[in-house]
């Protein structure tokens, strides 16, 4: 996901889809360790992706409080 369309969402759906990003992630984990997923890489693009919505979160609550 890209940082623009992030930025679209609000703090409520930035919540709801760090939360399912974090289960994705974990699921993904697991698969990787029994051997069920090729692409390991998926997995690093995932938490990259969680590091953006943690980002813009983090930003959006800043000026919250402001």
């Amino acid at each position: 996901m890209k940082v623009t369309d992030i930025r679209k969402l609000n703090t409520e759906e930035l919540v709801v889809q760090t939360t399912a990003l974090r289960e994705e992630i974990s699921e993904l984990k697991r698969r990787a360790v029994t051997g069920e997923v090729q692409n390991v890489r998926q997995i690093r693009a995932k938490r990259k992706d969680l590091a953006r919505m943690l980002t813009v979160m983090s930003e959006q609550l800043a000026k919250e409080n402001i």
